[in-house]
């Protein structure tokens, strides 16, 4: 292989007479079709408030994220009162009739984990119902109207809250639907999912299930992307693909998300066997759960795609027969300009397997034309993996080196202005692409690269048929339109139009389905793992390369200063795309500096142990801020001091002691039967809390049984002293009853009563952050914890 390869073997799919040409036509032509599906999936222009009243309007919907979202609203205190009292206001103003479901709920999925057992809340839905004529099931138009305790909400879940209000205004001022629709704004999400399980397990309504479209946000800009369904889901995504007026979902998504321990209302629906679809916007995720989630951070634009989705998916859904929606299977999906593909599931594996025949077709057909030998193509293959391996390690090792130059990103889901790192990491893609196909087709030849990267699509969209079906069209199509190619090039006069036409034909299949995947993962997953983006880039470069290869000079044949120059030039991509990876970090950096509208964002907490008076400053951060370092230390252990706080890896440091009372145990009842004691507890906060916690002392006492607010807890226990507790939300004034059933191990069983609030402002000791300083989007941030240990 050493030896410069000869003009025969060294052939490329095609070879057009006027090059030159060629290249800017195909390259021309991938640019209108990636722009295409860019702007397919762009969300749409904000409706204003004077719209038609069938029309959903973003604007008279942000009327209400205005004062839904006005401040700070967790689920338990009186702000959320005041949000609640108006949500039931504005529906009895379009005719209807809410009720609040006041009752308490135990958690949905995994939120929690700091209880070692159950988390339950008290929560209070706002329910309200649009009679159907003739119905065959019920549509639940779903949002949480809770917020967290660092940020007003005005996106996560403002936006969602006032697209189902502007949704039931267009759904009661126009013809009535064949089915029934809920309203269902959940409380407590943001807790513990726990009002969607209250609702979905005890509310009357909910009693013979249906349809669910639940409306999310992570971010504050970006198309909604319908990211999560209910299994066997080809009959839902029919219904999707043809009735959203701007249908933005892959079902590669839907794969990812339920791999993923991540959870919303839609969980606990699913998990009382309801059908329905997830949808949400994620761009501009730098102000999820912080103080910068503000109506004004809103993209209006964001906020029609909501409403206009879910107000022609409710009146579709509200017209047809809601008794099938089990297709069996699930459906592969994917935007294209103008609508959504789809295709059954039970295609995928047929697909694939077709695509890896027509790629082994593809090979022997070339060698027999003598286009390639049988050394070059197995060289193709192996070298091929290069670049799908050195891709995503160089944009994770680019990330790691703009982290430890910007520490404060590695607390932020993306950075605030994210593009100028975003186009880096393409950059970087492209480089290796390039790099790697100029030094590596002089020796091997285009078109055994080519083929080799196409086997390689081939190849893993058979592995991802097997594993993960929903994705396998990430692969297979690209694979199958170049193989389809890739034989209608090697049948035909090579220096003619048609190769040129099949190829680039090919490349557009391969933009079409893959960049916009591309686009949507950034903010999806973040720039800490912008390698899956990098990976997605290359395959799509693989999937172009005969494109790619008409920027470089003929192939084979070339001798001496004719050699060297065709190699500068096939230099000339390689070069370019490094030097712009490297101009496109450096500008991220100098445009993305924190300051007072991009805070450095910080994590503290404080914690009281009032048995001894000792209080101390905690967080979270690896490596503190300077804000943040004047008051921690050094790791430090709370598990045995406050067992209801989750995190494990904390740095702490002293503080004053504030006068903050600790939570009162009552003992109501105690008992004792053939060996078992029975303690009838009342748990108090002595303060406004957001929520409260009780923990046993397991080498005192084996806890047998449990009931939190009359209701049954599961028994489960952790390693630790507090092998046993329960967490509860949204805690009455009066209380909670907690009734344990234990064996006792020692003379008193020792039990340890936990409650939190939020805001460090008045704490002694406390310096507010100066205006560059922010607070992290965490459930612990600005935590305030007060313990007391009750032996009995």
């Amino acid at each position: 292989m050493g030896a410069p390869p000869s003009p025969a073997a060294d052939r490329a799919l095609s070879r057009p007479r006027r090059r030159g040409l060629a290249a800017l036509a195909a390259l021309v032509a991938l640019a209108a079709v990636g722009t295409l599906a860019l702007l397919d999936i762009r969300p749409p222009t904000p409706r204003p408030t004077d719209a038609p009243a069938e029309e959903f309007s973003a604007g008279r919907a942000y009327a209400h994220v205005a004062v839904v979202a006005g401040r700070p609203h967790v689920a338990g205190s009186p702000a959320n009162d005041e949000v609640r009292a108006y949500l039931e206001a504005e529906l009895r103003k379009l005719g209807l009739t809410p009720e609040v479901q006041d009752t308490v709920a135990e958690e949905a999925g995994q939120l929690s984990g700091a209880a070692a057992g159950a988390t339950l809340a008290r929560v209070r839905n706002v329910v309200a119902r649009l009679p159907g004529t003739d119905p065959t099931g019920t549509v639940f138009l779903v949002a949480h109207y809770d917020a967290v305790q660092t940020g007003p909400g005005g996106n996560d879940n403002g936006a969602g809250v006032a697209a189902i209000l502007e949704v039931a205004r267009a759904l009661t001022n126009g013809s009535a639907l064949r089915n029934e629709v809920v309203f269902v704004l959940t409380d407590a999400e943001e807790a513990c999912l726990c009002g969607a399980s209250a609702f979905a397990a005890d509310h009357p309504l909910a009693a013979d299930k249906g349809v669910v479209l639940n409306l999310e946000a992570r971010g504050r800009t970006g198309p909604v992307i319908m990211f999560e369904t209910s299994p066997r889901n080809a009959a839902l995504v029919e219904v999707f693909g043809r009735a959203a007026p701007h249908p933005v979902g892959t079902s590669f998504a839907v794969e990812v998300y339920r791999a993923l321990p991540n959870d919303t209302d839609f969980t606990a629906f699913l998990d009382h066997g309801f059908v329905g679809l997830n949808s949400a916007y994620l761009d501009g995720g730098a102000i999820y759960h912080t103080p910068l989630d503000t109506p004004a951070s809103m993209d209006r634009a964001s906020l029609q795609h909501h409403g206009a989705n879910t107000l022609a998916l409710a009146r579709e859904f509200g017209r047809i027969d809601l008794t099938d929606l089990d297709a069996g299977h699930d459906a592969t999906y994917f935007p294209i300009p103008g609508g959504l593909a789809r295709y059954p599931g039970p295609l995928v594996l047929p697909l694939a397997l077709l695509a890896l025949a027509g790629v082994i077709v593809l090979a022997w057909l070339a060698r027999r034309r003598g286009r390639v030998t049988g050394g070059r193509l197995a060289a193709g293959f192996g070298l091929a993996l290069v670049p799908i391996v050195l891709a995503p390690l160089g944009a994770q090792l680019l990330w790691a080196a703009i982290t430890a130059i910007r520490p404060g990103y590695a607390m932020l889901l993306d950075p605030y202005r994210p593009t100028w790192y975003r186009l880096a990491v393409l950059a970087l893609a492209a480089a290796v692409l390039f790099t790697w196909y100029a030094l590596a087709r002089r020796r091997v030849g285009p078109a055994a690269l080519a083929i080799g990267g196409l086997g390689w699509l081939a190849l893993l969209g058979v592995l991802l048929a097997v594993l993960v079906p929903g994705g396998a069209y990430l692969a297979t199509l690209p694979a199958l339109a170049g193989a389809l190619a890739g034989l209608v090039a090697v049948a035909v006069r090579i220096d003619g139009p048609v190769p040129v036409i099949a190829v680039t034909l090919a490349g557009a299949v391969a933009v079409v389905v893959l960049l916009p995947v591309v686009v949507l993962l950034f903010p999806a997953l973040g720039m800490t793992m912008g390698g899956v983006a990098a990976l997605f880039a290359v395959l799509l470069g693989l999937a172009a390369l005969p494109v790619v290869d008409l920027l470089h000079p003929e192939a084979g044949g070339q001798r001496g200063l004719v050699a060297l120059r065709a190699r500068r030039l096939g230099a000339l991509p390689a070069g370019a795309a490094t030097l712009a990876a490297v101009v496109l970090a450096g500008v991220g950096l100098a445009v993305d500096r924190f300051d007072a509208a991009h805070p450095t964002p910080t994590h503290l907490m404080y914690a009281l142990d009032a048995d001894t008076g000792q209080a101390r400053w905690l967080s979270r951060e690896s490596d503190p801020q300077p804000w943040t370092a004047q008051y921690v230390e050094g790791p430090v252990s709370i598990a045995d001091d406050f067992p209801g706080l989750a995190h494990t890896d904390l740095l702490g440091g002293p503080a004053q002691a504030a006068p903050l009372p600790a939570p009162r145990l009552e003992v109501l009842a105690d008992t004792s039967t053939a060996g078992q004691r029975t303690l009838r507890l009342r748990l108090t906060p002595q303060r406004q809390v957001r929520l409260a916690t009780l923990h046993v002392d397991t080498s005192t006492a084996t806890v047998r049984s449990a009931q939190v607010a009359g209701r049954p807890v599961p028994i489960e226990t952790r390693e630790g002293r507090w092998g046993f507790g329960v967490v509860f939300h949204a805690p009455p004034p009066e209380g909670i009853e907690i009734t344990l059933t234990i064996e006792p191990r020692a003379a008193q069983v020792a039990l340890r009563a936990q409650d939190v609030s939020d805001g460090l402002d008045q704490l002694p000791g406390f310096r507010p952050r100066p205006p560059h300083v922010g607070v992290v989007g965490s459930h612990t941030s600005e935590m305030l914890a007060v313990a007391r240990t009750y032996p009995l």
